[in-house]
């Protein structure tokens, strides 16, 4: 994932490699494989059959932990219904909010598992996923909770985002300022004493909260030792991007609308892009972030899936890597390197989505003569076996 001399092309690829790992880490790659027996008598040889070898997938931003479904409010948009009409109308992320306050701890995690399962079947090895369908202090920590059990449980490893500030819930719509003291004064502290919660996001927009709100939510979470994500510029220029840049916010979500004087300062102050190309498409409105002059302003951009269960009911990254390439005017470079590295970086992590000596040995052997099959065969999985730390965990058939 990195231009080097004897390597091909932006991504480094090194033809007829091997890779080494060892306590899981990467331990050394090339193409003459060392002499003598430098793995000890456990080492594990796996034949990749001519397959392609690359890092582990890293989706930087999930609504994984949820309950319920919303495929009424896809009939309701193809008949003509905006996603905003519908929120007015109790649908939207309170219909979701409903069902997840609805359901137990344990159905929570049993609703959320199979899509765990699915992710990593489809080579995610890094999820961040976000809380959000609570929002109050007792089911906003029951997402935490399920959140837990699968950075403790699952084979993926988990990333938690705290999302209160997702949108006023229904019974404190006459009293913004009472349910903004208890995003900041209660649920902030309650979530960020949990090591798996390491983030924390606000929804920037009209129909959800203000650029003084986020800037109040902002200071809360950094007084909590928690690093911070925006959703900005989603359905329209609310200067999220520059708001972004001035909290010196690690990411900036959507930017379908973000202005080039937004681009500019997120690459000035550093702020890694994340674009959701399957919320864009799936949402039917014709809007995608313009990828070109991003770039041009030197940002860095990842891809991500933004699964949820109303605008993006879909964990297939390669698929939304492929939607970021036909769609938004990315290289196929640039979206495997949005998936892979960029999307580490939106996270803070360095240590994975690249081969690198001493990188996390996060892995995923595809069936595919090369690393551009998947993108140009969308939406089939390639994925034939998934190693995390160094352990095969998913070997497909």
């Amino acid at each position: 994932m990195e231009k080097h001399d004897g390597r091909q092309g932006r991504l480094g690829v090194i033809e007829n490699a091997y890779v080494a790992a060892k306590d899981g880490r990467i331990l050394d790659f090339g193409q003459t494989l060392p002499a003598g027996d430098f793995l000890g008598e456990e080492g594990l040889i796996v034949d990749a059959n001519g397959g392609v070898v690359m890092p582990g997938l890293v989706d930087c931003h999930t609504h994984l932990v949820h309950a319920g479904f919303r495929q009424n409010e896809f009939k309701m948009r193809s008949e003509g219904m905006s996603y905003q009409e519908i929120a007015r109308l109790g649908g939207g992320i309170m219909s979701t909010v409903r069902s997840t306050r609805a359901a137990s701890l344990s159905e929570l995690i049993e609703f959320s598992r199979a899509r765990a399962d699915e992710a990593l079947s489809q080579g995610t090895t890094t999820m961040e996923i976000k809380t959000g369908y609570g929002l109050d202090l007792q089911n906003e920590l029951k997402m935490v909770d399920a959140i837990g059990e699968f950075y403790e449980n699952h084979p993926l490893e988990i990333v938690g985002t705290f999302l209160g500030a997702h949108i006023v819930p229904y019974e404190f719509i006459d009293d913004r300022m009472k349910y903004l003291h208890l995003v900041k004064e209660e649920m902030l502290p309650a979530v960020a004493g949990k090591k798996w919660m390491t983030g924390c996001d606000v929804f920037v927009e009209d129909l959800a909260f203000r650029a003084d709100e986020a800037r109040e939510i902002a200071a809360a979470a950094r007084a909590n030792g928690l690093s911070l994500h925006l959703h900005v510029d989603q359905f329209g220029d609310v200067r999220g991007a520059e708001l972004a840049s001035e909290l010196g916010a690690l990411s900036a979500d959507h930017l379908d609308h973000t202005s080039e004087r937004g681009m500019q300062k997120m690459a000035k102050a550093g702020v890694i892009g994340v674009l959701l190309p399957g919320a864009s498409f799936f949402t039917g409105k014709g809007s995608y972030p313009d990828v070109k002059k991003m770039l041009s302003c030197g940002m860095r951009l990842a891809v991500a899936s933004d699964y949820n269960p109303g605008t993006t009911p879909s964990l297939n990254l390669m698929l939304n890597a492929s939607i970021a390439v036909t769609q938004m005017g990315m290289t196929c470079d640039d979206a495997i390197l949005g998936i892979t590295k960029n999307a580490a970086a939106a996270l803070g992590l360095a240590d994975r989505g690249a081969i690198l000596k001493g990188a996390r040995a996060d892995l995923v052997v595809l069936d595919a003569p090369d690393e551009y099959y998947p993108l140009y065969r969308y939406g089939l999985n390639f994925v034939k076996r998934v190693v995390i730390d160094g352990r095969s965990v998913k070997v497909c058939k």
